[in-house]
């Protein structure tokens, strides 16, 4: 007798509380928040206003604020292991130092990074283009309009459906650059990015469409 088959569901279970904190106050936050995600117990920081460095002493208080509000809302009391913390943020022409000691100082916190050297646009960039050679975050703005046929806005809250249908080619594309620097040394591998990382993992949790 033949088995029966039966769909089984992959979806993977969501953590109590996803926190992200972002350096920037539009670019990032505009496009993380557009996620069709399936859980709801996601916080998003919009841009702390620190240096990079300062940037993961300032997660540590918003892991705290976030906790507050999941106790607020929810009733209850988060552990550390209930929450999975990412922070973003760019080389920005901090000091190479800064910004490597700012990575270590962040998985150090068992905190995850999403990092772009020059700047977050370069994820935006593959998925149309690899990208292989260091660019200035000065020229992202005008190489993005002729890409997108628009002139790029970096609070467009429409960015995260534009360049959807183009996602799995910046996947491709941001994974086969960061292969390229073995071992990665963040403030000198211009350009890279594991924007992606962070993308895979939302997308963990996406609706089902």
């Amino acid at each position: 007798m033949a088995k029966s088959r039966r769909k089984v569901n992959t979806r993977q279970i969501p953590p109590d509380l996803i926190l992200i904190v972002c350096e920037g106050e539009k670019t990032e936050p505009c496009y993380f928040e557009c996620f069709p995600l399936h859980t709801k117990k996601i916080a998003i920081i919009k841009g702390t206003g620190t240096s990079t460095l300062a940037l993961i002493n300032e997660t540590d208080k918003e892991l705290q604020k976030a906790k507050k509000w999941y106790f607020d809302d929810y009733g209850i009391h988060l552990k550390d292991k209930d929450i999975v913390v990412w922070c973003v943020f760019d080389y920005d022409d901090a000091p190479d130092d800064q910004f490597d000691n700012a990575i270590h100082s962040a998985r150090a916190k068992n905190y995850r990074v999403a990092y772009s050297n020059e700047a977050f646009e370069l994820w935006y960039w593959l998925h149309f283009d690899y990208v292989n050679t260091g660019v200035s975050r000065n020229e992202y703005k005008s190489r993005l309009s002729k890409r997108l046929g628009f002139e790029y806005q970096k609070n467009n809250p429409k960015i995260y459906q534009i360049l959807k249908h183009r996602q799995g080619t910046a996947l491709k594309n941001a994974k086969n650059l960061y292969q390229n620097y073995v071992p990665p040394t963040p403030s000198k591998d211009n350009p890279s990015t594991t924007v992606f990382e962070l993308v895979e993992y939302l997308n963990q949790f996406g609706k089902r469409e």
